[in-house]
């Protein structure tokens, strides 16, 4: 007799499972969600087979059908990990012989370039002349992220002994509480010593912070993005600008200038230089453009 009796459809095996989530393995509600909702899609998939009678070539089909759908190679994966627990499941207590989905392995996702402005752009946007305090302070500030590819949380936690202006480098605390030196460029330096004087007007004593507010105190990361996409707007800069594009803008007009990857890596803090490499993807489609653009021969008829 097939482990699915004549009364247990795919749907109660999946009521079994679930239950088992939420009370041996203790998962949350909105984790149970999860799975049940990758599983139904697996049993509707699945039709009138019984889970039981599922192999290999199954299981192909529809990661092929998910694909087709647009699903990306990480929901897949995701999908691929939650039916896999199924079968264990249904192998350890309804005699399930077999698991269809070991050895899959979902599409890779494609990788995503990281968004970058030109080089044009990014000199425009850092390029503030006013003169109040927090222009002066928003000065400084786009020109180090740009200066030195700071990530946000970096930019906000600074401190003002992070700093050495005599040395052009500036010290910050990155992921897993990593420090890294990475150099100041000379337009950061300028701007960051304009600000040092508007900074001792408005900090609260105590505050170590680099980058205060009208109130004297640390700013928050969604100030940062705010004063920037104000700046954006009023230099005329286009599209969706965020504090992450100036980092991405640092690391590829530095790649293009040097390609030197491993110094890139160091500067940007990156523990994988596999994390590093995705920019020499965004630098050949630079390449590539120019190359159709310029070239009399890349140009079709």
């Amino acid at each position: 007799m097939s482990p699915c009796s004549d009364t247990s459809s795919n749907l109660d095996l999946l009521a079994t499972y679930l239950d088992h989530l939420a009370h041996e393995r203790g998962l949350s509600p909105l984790t149970c969600e999860n799975y049940s909702r990758d599983i139904r899609s697996l049993i509707e998939m699945a039709g009138d087979t019984p889970l039981d009678q599922l192999q290999p070539l199954h299981i192909r089909r529809f990661i092929a059908t998910l694909h087709g759908r647009g699903i990306g190679g990480k929901s897949i994966a995701r999908m691929l990990s939650s039916w896999r627990g199924f079968f264990s499941f249904l192998s350890r207590r309804h005699g399930f012989i077999n698991n269809p989905c070991t050895g899959m392995r979902a599409p890779k996702a494609a990788r995503t370039l990281p968004e970058a402005l030109s080089v044009e752009q990014a000199v425009k946007l850092v390029d503030i002349h006013e003169q109040d305090p927090l222009a002066i302070r928003d000065h400084a500030m786009l020109e180090l992220f740009y200066s030195s590819g700071l990530r946000l949380t970096e930019l906000v936690t600074l401190t003002q002994n992070g700093l050495d202006l005599a040395e052009g480098t500036v010290m910050v605390t990155g992921k897993g509480s990593k420090t890294r030196i990475v150099p100041l460029g000379s337009h950061a330096i300028d701007a960051i010593r304009r600000w040092l004087p508007a900074r001792a007007l408005l900090v609260k004593e105590g505050e170590q912070a680099l980058f205060v507010g009208r109130n004297g105190r640390q700013l928050t990361q969604r100030a940062v993005q705010y004063r920037l996409k104000q700046w954006a707007i009023k230099q005329g800069i286009a599209g969706n600008v965020h504090p992450h594009i100036l980092r991405h803008s640092f690391a590829t007009h530095v790649l293009q200038s040097s390609g030197d990857l491993r110094a890139v890596q160091e500067m940007l803090g990156h523990a994988n230089i596999s994390t590093t490499q995705v920019y020499t993807h965004l630098d050949f489609q630079h390449l590539a453009k120019v190359y159709d653009q310029a070239h009399p021969r890349a140009r079709k008829k």
